[in-house]
């Protein structure tokens, strides 16, 4: 294998740990114990490549050519260590980006969630109810976050022993929902707990409802263009 071609590969193999690093939630945390530092890992396994490339060089090429190539391998070790700096800036970029060009994927900036309108011309989402991860649709002529049989069993709620009290109108008529109690509803990260919710009666509704008892809750929410931006309470 020449030098040029061992070049290649090895830049190849940095961009894909840069990719790791900006996409890796660093510092997560589950049960109050940190994860392993795999990417952490990584970067010293690429560092001894570095160093065993960098050798190689000097070994097998002349002084010239080896000092053009310990040149690229700094200037390439320099881009990863600010990639790996800003990792969070650049995860950041990566998901407004994503949210511009892929509908319906959410934006999340600290307290801020931005939803681009789908094909349809509806805001779509994917939210936990609970911790259960479900489809939604922002509607707000809704007074209440509405939901399906499916979900309100996926959100771990007793649908069997639900009392129908309450009418509301939905696309096949008027019918009766339960009224019930979520934990929590998270949308990108924005959390909001104790969230009055009506589980419709079966058959009865086809796409869970994100209704004005979540978005009453936020600070600020609006609709610019084909965009809707969510503000929650510092």
């Amino acid at each position: 294998m020449t030098v040029r071609r061992l070049l290649w590969i090895l830049l190849t193999i940095l961009a894909a740990i840069l990719f790791l690093l900006v996409a890796k939630n660093d510092g997560a945390v589950t049960a109050g114990t940190r994860q392993p530092d795999l990417v952490s890992l990584t970067v010293k396994i690429a560092l001894a490549v570095f160093v065993g490339a960098l050798v190689l060089t000097l070994l097998r090429e002349r002084f010239s050519r080896a000092l053009e190539n310990a040149m690229v391998w700094v200037a390439v070790a320099l881009l990863l260590a600010v990639g790996y700096g800003f990792r969070a800036e650049l995860r950041d970029v990566s998901e407004r980006l994503m949210a511009d060009y892929m509908p319906s994927r959410l934006a999340p900036r600290n307290r801020v969630v931005e939803i681009t309108r789908g094909g349809q011309g509806n805001f779509a989402l994917a939210a936990h109810l609970n911790s259960a991860r479900v489809s939604m649709v922002l509607d707000t002529g809704a007074t209440s976050v509405v939901l399906t049989q499916d979900a309100a069993r996926a959100a771990g709620l007793p649908v069997e022993v639900l009392t129908y009290t309450v009418a509301i109108d939905t696309a096949n008529g008027r019918t009766r929902a339960a009224p019930v109690t979520l934990n929590s509803i998270t949308v990108g990260g924005i959390v909001e707990r104790s969230v009055p919710a009506l589980i419709a009666q079966p058959g009865q509704l086809r796409t869970n409802l994100l209704g004005m008892t979540f978005l009453n809750r936020l600070e600020s929410w609006e609709v610019r263009g084909d965009k809707l931006v969510m503000r929650a309470y510092p």
